[in-house]
């Protein structure tokens, strides 16, 4: 046993000195803040590329004018911009991803979305890829199961800025045989039971969690369950401070004072689920609602009106408080 602990450990070590590219899927605020970080901070180039290549391109120009302001404040030598800028390339096909050791979904919150892009993933890449997604809620037992190597399959969910914020959810996929195994012996039950989910192996886990230490990131690894740590806990929050403004019982600006003026938090909850986007907050609290069944995680109806109504946050420009472009 521990002959094979080390041998694990030692491929893993082997992986983790080949991962010098990352491919990233989606252009949106998450994408390019992991696409950022991991040019900038881990010194790894980056296979960017997203089905809107206008979107792409504004992406691109985001990250450029986020290296002058570091450049500018001093956190940066100017030397380097260009430096760092050009490890990104911008792919207009997915199949150009193909040759990337690490991949990273960060695609919308939708989980049909995410599914056919990791049978994408899973047809375009070598059996020892790594295929992440940067999920907040989804399942990645479910997302894995849907490929070829679901062992190879990890959730990697950074938070938003993702240039700011330093933690990461690393969540490995389990299966229906590591749910049975306790209290019986492990070995005749993985031989009896038929393979229901998957298992992310421990090379997987160990190579994803020095990706992204490189990054500078603090690591957690989380079980697979609905909204893993983070937003189990945070996307109730928010959601009852919707409820609170939609009942009438203070204005968006009084909510938000009162909690910031309570507690240590610098946000307070309506101005936080504009920043992450109104319409992810509802695509995470519908799926706490569908899979863990208890009503206190049902959707703050006004939620849903905003996110009909166009009205996202600050990617839009308006959400519950309105931003100049």
């Amino acid at each position: 046993m521990k002959n094979l602990v080390k041998l694990t450990r030692c491929l893993s070590t082997i992986l983790v000195k080949k991962m010098d590219t990352v491919g990233v899927v989606g252009a949106g605020q998450m994408g390019t803040g992991i696409a950022l970080v991991a040019a900038k901070d881990a010194d790894m180039k980056v296979m960017c590329y997203d089905v809107d290549w206008s979107k792409l391109n504004g992406s691109m120009e985001w990250i450029r004018n986020k290296l002058y302001s570091y450049a500018e404040r001093g956190s940066l030598d100017k030397s380097r911009v260009d430096e760092i800028a050009s490890r990104i390339t911008l792919c207009k096909r997915i199949e150009d991803l193909g040759d990337a050791p690490l991949i990273v979904e960060a695609a919308s919150e939708r989980e049909a979305l995410k599914l056919e892009i990791f049978k994408s993933l899973d047809q375009i890449t070598d059996s020892e890829a790594i295929l992440a997604s940067n999920t907040s809620s989804i399942s990645i037992t479910k997302i894995g199961s849907v490929t070829s190597k679901p062992e190879k399959v990890v959730g990697m969910h950074f938070f938003n800025p993702v240039q700011v914020m330093q933690v990461v959810e690393l969540i490995p996929g389990t299966s229906g045989k590591q749910s049975y195994a306790i209290g019986r012996g492990f070995n005749e039950l993985r031989s009896n039971l038929p393979p229901t989910g998957l298992e992310t192996d421990e090379s997987t886990i160990d190579a994803t969690k020095s990706v992204c230490e490189r990054m500078g990131k603090v690591v957690g690894t989380v079980k697979d369950s609905p909204g893993f740590i983070s937003n189990r806990v945070l996307m109730p929050y928010i959601n009852e401070a919707i409820n609170t403004f939609s009942e009438g019982v203070a204005t968006i600006e009084e909510i938000d004072m009162a909690i910031v003026a309570s507690s240590t938090k610098k946000m307070g909850p309506l101005a936080t689920a504009d920043l992450i986007g109104l319409d992810t907050c509802l695509a995470i609290m519908r799926v706490l609602h569908s899979h863990l069944g208890d009503d206190k995680y049902r959707p703050a109806p006004l939620l849903a009106s905003y996110v009909h109504a166009g009205r996202l946050g600050r990617k839009t420009g308006r959400g519950f408080y309105k931003y100049d472009s």
